[in-house]
């Protein structure tokens, strides 16, 4: 049977596109141009503006999926993956938890959607606590908790008792990396992930960064290994970046370059300063546009 794995980056990071960095990725069992709907469906990250991203989304060519009556469907998104607790990557997951808990509950039973809420355990492990908590917890005749809203899926090393990946359709293996995103003492101390997607039929592997800064040794072996490479990026120089800054990219080999689409970019990513990196990348990564992962 033929499948497919998509990719949609949802959006962009500030000002003139100040949707963040969100992609929703679609597994098809044979490919959206002969499917209504995906057969699975993952969002990386849902940032502050992720609703107003899939709100948009949602009336583009091929995802009338995402539309319930006018309202996103958030009921269509099966599952979600976190890299990081920053607001830019986590502050859309109270609107989708409450909507898919209240709006779409099932009118016979009362009981809400939950879809899968997976991350590494040490993200996982504090999301409530830290971020959700607040919005979320009081409810009408007493307190919610997180798997109230999600099917919680911690990741873990195999030694800690795993699960250490997880699959779609049996198909497409998505493994956990940790990224340099925050330094407090050391490299990885701060608990921040990317993710690599193996397809088991043999087409190779996709990386998508997370937010890390430059980390060559880190990620150089998967990067090399990639067909497709979705990394994070910095355009102008600073002194303590959280991101790779555009001048480190630039110093990665150019069969790296050429397979590599940027995204989290700012503002000026459209001024004649950069109108260069569509030439030494694979370009930035376009809002609403559905990228083929393995067909």
């Amino acid at each position: 049977m033929r499948q497919a794995l998509t990719a949609t980056y949802a959006s962009l990071t500030w000002g003139e596109h100040p949707f963040q960095s969100n992609a929703l990725i679609e597994a098809w069992s044979i490919g959206p141009s002969a499917q209504a709907e995906p057969d699975d469906t993952l969002l990386i990250d849902f940032g502050a503006t992720g609703p107003l991203a899939l709100n948009t989304l949602k009336g583009k060519p091929g995802f009338a999926y995402l539309d319930r009556r006018g309202m996103i469907y958030y009921p269509a998104i099966r599952r979600v993956f976190i890299t990081h607790l920053h607001s830019d990557h986590i502050a859309g997951l109270e609107e989708l938890a409450a909507m898919n808990r209240y709006q779409f509950a099932d009118p016979a039973t009362g009981r809400g959607f939950r879809p899968q809420l997976i991350g590494a355990a040490e993200v996982i492990e504090n999301l409530w606590g830290h971020s959700l908590r607040g919005g979320l917890s009081g409810q009408c005749g007493g307190t919610a908790e997180l798997r109230d809203f999600f099917e919680v899926v911690a990741i873990r090393p195999s030694h800690r008792g795993g699960p250490d990946r997880f699959t779609m359709m049996e198909r497409y293996e998505f493994s956990l990396f940790p990224t340099d995103h925050i330094l407090i003492h050391r490299k990885y101390d701060w608990p921040s992930f990317g993710l690599c997607i193996r397809d088991s039929a043999g087409a190779g592997s996709v990386v998508y960064s997370g937010d890390t800064r430059f980390d060559p040794e880190g990620l150089g072996p998967l990067m090399t290994e990639a067909k497709i490479i979705f990394h994070d990026v910095q355009l102008e120089d600073h002194a303590e970046p959280v991101h790779a800054l555009l001048g480190e990219m630039r110093t990665l080999p150019g069969d790296v370059r050429r397979k590599t689409i940027l995204y989290h970019y700012g503002d000026t990513w459209d001024s004649d300063a950069f109108q260069s990196v569509v030439t030494e990348f694979a370009g930035f990564a376009k809002p609403h546009h559905r990228y083929v992962l393995f067909d």
